[in-house]
């Protein structure tokens, strides 16, 4: 038995963050309900690098994180959608939102009026900013909160700045936080009784993604600078080999001895880690001559065999097709799916269970594919719903 079996889920969330976190306990069992405005779906339906995919509501992005769930479109809007949508409630252990802060409430959707439904909900709303303060009514996306944050003015090199970061890392940090927020509220449930209200901001994420540097600020008042691949030891950090570029991590004292001795040079071997430190510049220079006489691969495997943490860059299509990923699991290949042709492989969670760890059960639903049979379920007979179809509720 999964962790999450017999958990129902409501999935209000659109883009990567919220889908993330609700895709994370959904291969853990979880049976999540993903609800979309039959008019106006999740945009990430119609986001990827496969132009046919995006026209057909089944996009890259979307794909990435919807396995497992059910789809549901509904016109909160309307009066008939919203009350599908609080018989949902009624019967659900969680729901999670990412509209602007104010607009559920709004329709009578909020956190207080869904709870007096369900007392035992776990009521989770995710967004730019948080649900009050002065910048919660603010929205953004990942690039924003980059921006607002710290993150990007600290990103690049002294003389190319701000840069963001390459892949989306704040949406992916705040839906693994998520998915961590809804699993501790729902341990908690089983102790209290009693459901949760969670309010995940995307800033708070970003700023916990730079917990070190927020602590040094805030002792010192020193505002970290981009510094490229720039380490303060020269040991840590990225040099040009032979034919491409090597990253190297001898980080503890033990490490660094050890590379210096493997490298033939004693004499930069040092006591404290202030004395690297201060050392910096006359070790980069002896790394970045010594360096270049080999090719990445061949310092990554001779470094790597003697215990020296060292990587040579590699693009994500090298990184996909080293052995390494097959024996982690970290991936599911589908041959098809409903509206898709062909191949298709997407992430999982990002560790393994010894037992009933996650697993993709179901591939990403195609828009509405689970109108007809979840209002079945509530009761509803196939006149109304073919009635709610015409209306465009559904």
């Amino acid at each position: 038995m999964r962790p999450f079996e017999g958990i129902k889920i409501l999935d209000l969330t659109h883009v990567l963050a919220g889908p993330f976190a609700t895709y994370q306990l959904a291969l853990l069992g979880a049976e999540v309900i993903k609800i979309e405005p039959p008019d106006d779906p999740d945009q990430t339906r119609s986001i990827g690098s496969d132009k046919a995919l995006n026209q057909a509501n089944m996009g890259t992005f979307y794909l990435s994180q919807s396995s497992n769930k059910r789809s549901i479109t509904l016109d909160l809007k309307s009066e008939d959608g919203r009350a599908i949508l609080k018989q949902l409630v009624m019967r659900t252990d969680v729901l999670v939102e990412n509209y602007r802060p104010g607009a559920l409430a709004a329709l009578g959707l909020g956190a207080e009026a869904m709870m007096a439904l369900n007392p035992r909900l776990i009521y989770a709303s995710m967004s730019a900013f948080g649900q009050d303060g002065p910048r919660g009514s603010h929205t953004g996306y990942d690039m924003n909160i980059q921006a607002s944050s710290g993150i990007m003015a600290m990103t690049g090199t002294e003389a190319v700045n701000p840069l963001m970061l390459g892949p989306s890392a704040v949406d992916y940090a705040s839906g693994t936080t998520g998915a961590f927020a809804l699993a501790s509220a729902l341990f908690q449930r089983e102790r209290t009784g009693r459901g949760q209200r969670i309010d995940l901001a995307m800033l708070d994420v970003a700023m916990i993604l730079m917990g070190s540097h927020l602590t040094s600020y805030l002792r010192s008042g020193s505002v970290p600078k981009p510094k490229g691949n720039r380490h303060e030891m020269a040991t840590n950090g990225g040099y040009p080999t032979k034919d491409g570029y090597l990253v190297l991590g001898a980080s503890n004292m033990a490490q660094a001895k050890r590379l210096w001795t493997l490298l033939g040079k004693p004499e930069f071997i040092k006591q404290t880690m202030q004395a690297r430190r201060d050392n910096r510049e006359p070790e980069a220079k002896a790394l970045a001559e010594i360096l270049l006489t080999r090719s990445a691969a061949d310092w990554e495997d001779f470094l790597q065999q003697n215990h020296v943490p060292a990587a040579r860059v590699r693009t994500l299509a090298e990184a996909v097709a080293d052995p390494q990923l097959a024996t982690r699991g970290i991936i599911h290949r589908y041959e098809s799916m409903p509206g898709v042709e062909g191949k298709v492989g997407v992430p999982m969670a990002a560790f393994t269970f010894a037992s009933d760890g996650p697993r993709v059960d179901t591939p990403p639903p195609v828009l509405g594919r689970d109108n007809d049979a979840i209002l079945a379920e509530l009761g509803y007979d196939a006149e109304t719903i073919e009635r709610l179809r015409a209306a465009k509720v559904i």
